[in-house]
């Protein structure tokens, strides 16, 4: 499946940018975060750090994107688009709300003070998440170790939390890559240099008598993203013999088969010779790739989350508990329906509240210690509100572009203001032709008033209706 924020002709799509780790790239978890684990932890014990670190082995149930590290108190936080906290742990003890509101009064934090929070957004800063866990759960049992508010201190020895913070090959990537570069410009924008990107793409992209290379119009290593987005850095080319850089900015024109390091966002329009509305780039980092090529180059977005995979599975699985969750919401919403401001007694909502509680604690552990990527219950996390906001288009992986055609429009669903929100819906499941194949596709119709029917014109625009 492909999510969809903000619709996409693809029809109008002439170039297709890619980048290559967690997205061409999809490596294997969680053994890819369990080696990062180890080679993170290996070295901070060789530079000084206890032997008893050595001890942690990674626990992939509870590290999850999106959470923000406190550098001040070495908490990691879970929270909202609003900087409300959800979650908060301290090591890998969980605090309760008390607590949490000893070292946040007002349970929200300033998600704007990038000195002291940082937002652990990326697939790589899953291994970094849970190492630091472990340091603080180290440091809190060890004895040897004086707990202070803000680190630890052993002897004249202070360390604050602040200076502690301080492979699977996809055989329908080759196939997906062929059929857009009969339809469309191809290129590939990664933070990687030439050597790693060329064994890298030599497996990743083994195809009989076809170099990695053909797959792209046109290659582009060290791009330093994001600031490929902005004023980007000189462009080279590549000797692709020995991987090292010529001398000079290269300005001529684009050379197939060459590979280039450096440049920016605005180069590699002039290359390819589109325009920033004509791309679909395709990336895994929020900031990195997709916030930063949309605000500043306007160029359409399509987010890769692994991990939708496990949500839609849990989703599956446990949907006997957001069923109950809604039911619980609506209970609670009809308790207050005729009440207005000349009533003087409350209802008690207590035993909701509390089963609202039970049910939202077993639908986190579902998904892990740290509960879902995108949601808390009912209330959206940071990573979700900023999916919604930067990307078009979503999916757990690249490659399912392949189930669609080059003429598919992705079309938002209509967003309602609240008082047309409230005005009777019906369900319904359409069934279109493509010209090759029929698509099912559900849809929500606002309801015709009681004893009419929809228009004719109506099921002229929408053949195939089977109302749910």
């Amino acid at each position: 499946l492909v999510f969809v924020n903000r619709s996409v002709p693809l029809e109008n799509i002439k170039c297709y940018g890619f980048d290559m780790d967690y997205t061409l790239a999809e490596y294997k978890s969680p053994d890819y975060e369990d080696l990062g684990f180890e080679l993170l932890r290996d070295r901070l014990v060789s530079i000084g750090y206890p032997h008893e670190l050595l001890h942690y082995t990674y626990d992939p149930t509870f590290p999850t994107r999106g959470l923000v590290f406190d550098t001040m108190y070495g908490n990691l936080l879970k929270v909202d688009s609003n900087g409300n906290i959800l979650l908060c742990s301290h090591g890998f003890t969980f605090l309760k709300r008390d607590k949490i509101q000893d070292y946040y009064p007002n349970n929200f934090i300033q998600r704007g003070n990038t000195d002291r929070f940082y937002i652990l957004n990326t697939l790589f800063n899953l291994s970094e998440t849970y190492l630091d866990g472990c340091l603080v759960d180290l440091f809190t049992r060890c004895s040897r170790y004086e707990n202070c508010q803000k680190g630890f201190k052993h002897g004249d020895l202070f360390m604050s939390f602040r200076s502690m913070f301080q492979d699977v090959r996809d055989l329908n990537l080759p196939v997906l890559l062929t059929r857009i570069k009969e339809v469309a410009k191809v290129f590939l924008a990664t933070n990687s240099d030439y050597n790693y990107t060329e064994q890298f793409n030599t497996f990743f992209l083994k195809y009989p008598k076809k170099p990695w290379r053909a797959f792209f119009d046109l290659v582009v290593v060290d791009t330093r993203k994001p600031l490929f987005f902005a004023e980007g850095t000189v462009l080279r080319q590549v000797d692709t013999n020995t991987g090292k850089l010529r001398i000079g900015t290269y300005t001529g024109d684009l050379q197939h088969g060459t590979v280039y390091s450096g440049g920016s966002s605005d180069i590699v329009c002039d290359l390819l010779d589109v325009k920033g509305k004509d791309i679909l780039y395709v990336g895994d980092h929020i900031f990195g790739d997709i916030l930063k090529s949309k605000k500043r180059q306007g160029w359409k977005t399509f987010l890769v989350v692994p991990e939708l995979a496990r949500e839609l599975q849990v989703w599956t699985e446990k949907n006997h508990l957001f069923e109950e969750l809604k039911h619980l919401d609506i209970f609670l919403a009809e308790l207050y329906k005729h009440l207005d401001s000349s009533c003087r007694e409350c209802p008690d909502i207590t035993a909701i509240q509390t089963r609202m509680k039970v049910v939202t604690y077993r639908m986190d552990l579902s998904y892990g210690q740290m509960g879902s990527l995108l949601r808390s219950g009912s209330r959206q996390t940071l990573f979700a509100s900023q999916l919604m906001r930067y990307a078009d288009l979503y999916s757990s992986t690249c490659v399912n572009l392949l189930h669609y055609p080059f003429s598919y429009l992705f079309r938002a669903p209509p967003v309602l203001v609240s008082p047309t929100s409230d005005i009777p819906k019906k369900r319904c499941l359409c069934v279109f032709w493509t010209g090759n194949f029929f698509k099912t596709q559900y849809k929500t119709y606002i309801a015709p008033p009681a004893g009419r029917q929809f228009h004719n014109s109506f099921f002229i625009n929408h053949p195939c209706i089977f109302p749910m």
